[in-house]
């Protein structure tokens, strides 16, 4: 019923952009607390991104400046534009959406891959 799939991922060289998106279903999104994390290979999971239903924003350190979350609660998608990508930004990159009632929900996870 629940469903929060990711797309957008590929490879792009260092220094470029891309942009994740998160399409998201089977609950009400626009009270749902919205989350990016990302998992390089060896490495913890680790929160990127978080975007609360009022709209208040959170980043890890190491993206500050460089991405930015964002929402459409009227198509119920969220999204992560990434610039000035460096290799270490490479990883798996996961959707996650808490719902109202508390519950999480993942996504399946999108492959960033940045490399010269």
């Amino acid at each position: 019923q629940v469903q929060v799939v990711e797309s957008g991922g590929g490879l792009v060289q260092p220094g470029g952009s891309l942009r994740l998106s998160c399409a998201a279903s089977g609950f009400q999104f626009s009270t749902a607390v919205m989350s990016w994390y990302r998992q390089a290979p060896g490495k913890e999971r680790e929160l990127v991104a978080g975007i609360r239903s009022v709209g208040g924003t959170n980043y890890a350190d190491s993206v500050k400046g460089r991405f930015t979350i964002s929402r459409d609660n009227a198509n119920n998608r969220m999204y992560l534009q990434m610039n000035s990508l460096k290799p270490e930004d490479t990883g798996v990159y996961y959707c996650k959406a808490r719902t109202w009632s508390g519950n999480d929900h993942w996504g399946q996870g999108t492959q960033v891959t940045v490399s010269s």
